[in-house]
């Protein structure tokens, strides 16, 4: 330990992840993961979810809990919601986190033992929890593995810590109905940051997670339940026709408030192009003339591009845009003139004038995408009064059950994975590679401006991983097991193994 800055939580063993109660037998290359790395943070996320769980049935009762779950990320919150005959008030929340504080004192190991996935079936539904029980059903491995902390069994998607010790960084907060679990940032594993309400964002989960639960299809196992029963075709148009409402209802808000500028950013894979395209159609139905415009058509030329630490050239920072260019067109547009806008040959890395001429009439309106579409230093020439701002993201309305979330970037990495391969011909294991640059981009430009958009709109689609399952496995199965990306495409694979393929024949043609 005295070799790391920050707590080591898992061990590579031979480019095997492994937890580190597991006993080295023979000869073996030995390198450690610690609470900052991406796979460490989850462990660290994990273990305080079990941590949580253990403490609020033992403060409340479980015979008081109908059911926990654990639901969506809010910056460095989770979002935790309590179905209890109990009302959750600050005093039992402050009670449940003096509770945490003595068990990470008392630093209680996490015991693994592995069970028949039929037991495991048994074993929950006499704990109520009927999610685990459901998503076992579909499994078709014939053991599980199983948690126990302190006489509290539960069952994770993923690595968990040695013991409570390491788990020191929390707060628990009140929170919409509910309570917020704030756990540090990767980036800074000893320090819990305060707090940074995203109202809106929040609206849109949960908005999104009720839907879901209306729809009686909030976790994997019964998604599994709907596809078995032969209703996936109907669950596609009736999650394409919520969407398409969604559409039209931010298409009626454009037309409502004369807007000339519609701003679109979202981070990678949300749908960003679909989006816009469907978004134009509906915006035409309200008898507007909707034109696109990239913003990546403003990339300065290549040779005066940024670099980031690397020596690569950094596309994702706004200095690779030549904003005073965009603002100068823009401007131009809304003062009525006409404007050649350019296209940018990413073959040559310089931008090309081939006589593309714009001018806006009374009913023209400029859809515009690009990662910085929310932030006004792009567009600090136009008023404010000028723009409508979109956010757009895929926002995973399901969890695998009621314990286990599955992480938004899960969903928009295979989406990238399947789209690379097929209309880029980059490789699985390519994609894996860049994706933690591709997150450092989003985390700088994209999400610390969420909040400044008029609408958002999930794009995340409830049956879209049983979709891709198909798609993305063979491209897993296609990296090395001597590859650094190996560990990463194996909880993917493990990932997708919860779901039952549907294909995509019904999915229609302009679906994101």
């Amino acid at each position: 330990q005295g070799e790391y800055e920050y707590d080591i939580i898992l061990a590579f063993v031979n480019n095997k992840l492994r937890e580190l109660p597991k006993v080295v037998k023979k000869d073996c290359t030995v390198s450690f993961v610690t609470t900052k790395d991406d796979v460490g943070h989850k462990t660290y996320v994990r273990g305080m979810t079990l941590l949580m769980l253990k403490a609020m049935y033992q403060e409340i009762g479980r015979q008081n809990i109908e059911k926990i779950y654990v639901e969506f990320s809010l910056g460095n919150g989770y979002y935790c919601d309590v179905k209890s005959e109990v009302a959750l008030t600050k005093e039992i929340l402050d009670r449940v986190k003096a509770r945490m504080e003595k068990m990470v004192e008392a630093d209680i190991p996490f015991q693994k033992f592995s069970i028949n996935t039929e037991e495991a079936m048994d074993l929950f539904y006499q704990y109520g929890m009927l999610d685990k029980h459901k998503l076992f059903k579909y499994r078709r491995v014939s053991k599980a593995n199983i948690y126990n902390l302190d006489g509290f069994e539960d069952y994770y998607y993923g690595y968990m810590p040695a013991s409570t010790g390491i788990l020191k960084y929390f707060d628990l907060q009140l929170y919409n109905g509910g309570f917020l679990m704030i756990l540090p940032y990767k980036s800074a594993p000893t320090r819990v940051t305060e707090f940074l309400d995203r109202p809106k964002l929040f609206q849109t989960l949960k908005e999104s997670n009720e839907w879901g639960k209306m729809m009686g299809i909030d976790t994997v196992g019964a998604l599994n339940d709907e596809i078995s029963a032969g209703g996936a075709n109907d669950l596609i148009l009736v999650q394409e026709a919520f969407q398409e409402k969604k559409l039209a209802e931010i298409a009626e808000q454009i037309k409502e408030s004369g807007k000339k500028f519609v701003m679109i950013a979202g981070p990678s894979s949300s749908g960003k192009t679909t989006f816009s395209h469907r978004l134009s159609i509906q915006l035409r139905t309200h008898g507007l003339k909707p034109h696109p415009i990239a913003v990546d058509d403003y990339f300065v030329d290549r040779d005066k591009t940024p670099v980031d630490e690397d020596g690569k050239f950094n596309y994702e920072c706004l200095e690779a845009i030549d904003v005073e260019q965009f603002n100068s067109d823009m401007c131009d547009l809304l003062a009525g003139k006409t404007v050649e806008l350019p296209s940018y040959n990413f073959k040559a890395g310089r931008r090309e004038y081939k006589g593309d001429f714009k001018r806006l009439g009374e009913d023209d309106i400029l859809v515009i995408e690009g990662i910085h579409g929310l932030n006004d230093k792009l567009s600090h020439s136009l008023p404010k009064e000028s723009k409508f701002k979109i956010y757009i993201s895929a926002l995973t309305q399901l969890n695998i059950d009621e314990h286990n979330r599955i992480p938004t970037t899960d969903g928009r990495l295979l989406r990238r994975m399947v789209r690379d391969a097929r209309t880029r011909g980059t490789s699985a294991q390519a994609t894996i590679a860049m994706w933690s640059s591709v997150r450092r981009g989003e985390e700088t430009y994209i999400f610390p401006f969420q909040e400044e958009a008029d609408a958002m709109f999930n794009s995340a689609l409830i049956y879209e991983l049983a979709v891709l399952k198909q798609y993305a496995e063979p491209l897993l199965f296609g990296i090395p097991k001597e590859a650094p990306e190996y560990v990463e495409a194996k909880r993917l694979l493990k990932f997708l193994d919860y779901f039952v393929g549907v294909s995509s024949e019904e999915v229609p043609k302009n679906s994101i």
